[in-house]
């Protein structure tokens, strides 16, 4: 899938993202959402917030990569960030 990115006349033009994308092609992938879990499905980096954004985002690219994806090829993301002790209890 290639994806044209617009930044129309008359919109300021922002350094961190496309106001518009055209995404096309024929497949969609759908990712659902990664969490700072290894392989087992242990916590990784319990109370280092750094280290459990690596871990999701390593997980992301997995995902992705399992899908013939890569980030270049996200058109659209979205995330949400709360402690584990307030998720779950292990």
């Amino acid at each position: 899938m290639t994806l044209e990115r617009i930044d129309p006349d008359g919109l300021a033009r922002p350094e961190t993202y496309t106001h518009v994308v055209v995404a096309a092609g024929s497949r969609l992938v759908f990712v659902a959402g990664q969490v700072a879990e290894d392989e087992d499905g242990n916590v990784v980096g319990r109370d280092e917030f750094p280290t459990q954004a690596r871990q999701a985002f390593s997980n992301l690219g997995r995902a992705l990569a399992a899908a013939g994806a890569s980030p270049e090829h996200v058109a659209s993301s979205g995330s949400s960030w709360s402690p584990w002790t307030k998720i779950i209890c292990r």
